[in-house]
């Protein structure tokens, strides 16, 4: 019976050391994913093969690391929101412009796409506290631009992209209008949990039962739960709940945490949507959802339609 216990004993501490030893040596590498197996580094594609109007943006963060972006416009004199748009963990920007392109049409709206530290044609490597960095740097630009109502800046960011946009959102309730978050995590500590199951038992956030033993090893918690709570702008919660990567509960967790202590929150999900297709799954309700969303806590400002109907009225 004691050599029973002892190799159970062994065998658990045996899983423990293995899971530490991953956690450490390749946990950037789980949470970054640059380049999707059998594509390179490199966007694919670029704007215009999709007739989209852009405009190549290189920026640099506060700590000298240079950034890719792509600015994409409507049209020329489109003063209608801007999205800041921030993705997921894998691939580059250039996987998500078909999407983007619809969002276009469908918003008649401008979209600002940021590569990360380490993808497409940024340079440097991510990590949470270079991303967050990188983000800000991408919002100060486009708080200085003159060719776009700098009132109507909304960010939007999915999986990876929402934690990333939550904490942009909640260090400036003065430059963002509003937030949208689409099929994101509680936590990093929350989602090892989810593709390691073992690991649940050593690391988790504040959406678990307190905290664990080995949560000082994650470089990237990105703790989404614990800053939505902090947010004091509107904030648009789009669930998918087939998601087959971040369980749907985690969107219903983050909505009741900013819900708490914000009246301006809205919780819609889509029955088929999963993780990275809720925008087909949720077809015309899902841009109709978000087009309210901007009407409302993004509206167009009356001197922009002024200014608007004088150069109608210059042009005829």
């Amino acid at each position: 019976m004691v050599s029973y216990v002892n190799i159970l004993l062994y065998g658990v501490g045996g899983l423990v050391v293995a899971g530490m030893a991953l956690l450490v040596a390749f946990q950037e590498k789980l949470v970054y994913v640059p380049v999707l197996p059998g594509l390179t580094k490199s966007y694919a594609i670029n704007p215009s093969r999709l007739r989209l109007t852009y405009e190549d943006v290189w920026l640099q963060s506060d700590d000298g690391v240079r950034l890719h972006a792509w600015f994409i416009k409507l049209f020329p004199n489109c003063r209608g929101p801007t999205i800041l748009f921030f993705q997921e963990n894998a691939g580059n920007i250039a996987h998500r412009l078909e999407m983007v392109r619809i969002m276009l049409q469908q918003l008649h709206c401008n979209v600002f796409m940021l590569s990360y530290r380490g993808y497409g044609a940024s340079d440097g490597y991510p990590s949470q506290h270079g991303i967050t960095k990188d983000a800000q740097a991408a919002l100060d630009h486009l708080s200085q631009r003159s060719d776009i109502d700098t009132s109507r800046i909304v960010v939007f960011g999915r999986s990876l992209g929402g934690a990333v946009g939550a904490v942009l959102t909640k260090n400036n309730p003065d430059k963002v209008a509003a937030l949208i978050l689409e099929n994101t995590f509680t936590s990093i500590l929350d989602m090892a949990g989810v593709l390691l199951p073992f690991l649940k038992w050593f690391i988790g956030g504040s959406s678990t039962n307190g905290p664990k033993v080995l949560n000082f090893l994650v470089r990237s918690p990105w703790s989404t739960i614990d800053v939505v709570g902090q947010i004091k702008q509107p904030i648009l919660f789009l669930s998918g709940l087939q998601d087959e990567m971040v369980p749907p509960s985690h969107m219903q967790m983050l909505y009741a945490k900013a819900a708490a202590r914000n009246n301006q929150c809205l919780f819609v999900d889509f029955p088929t949507g999963m993780h990275m297709d809720t925008w087909l799954a949720g077809g015309d309700q899902y841009w109709r959802t978000i087009q309210q969303f901007l009407e409302q806590h993004a509206p167009e400002q009356k001197e922009d339609r002024s200014s608007q109907n004088a150069n109608d009225i210059g042009a005829r």
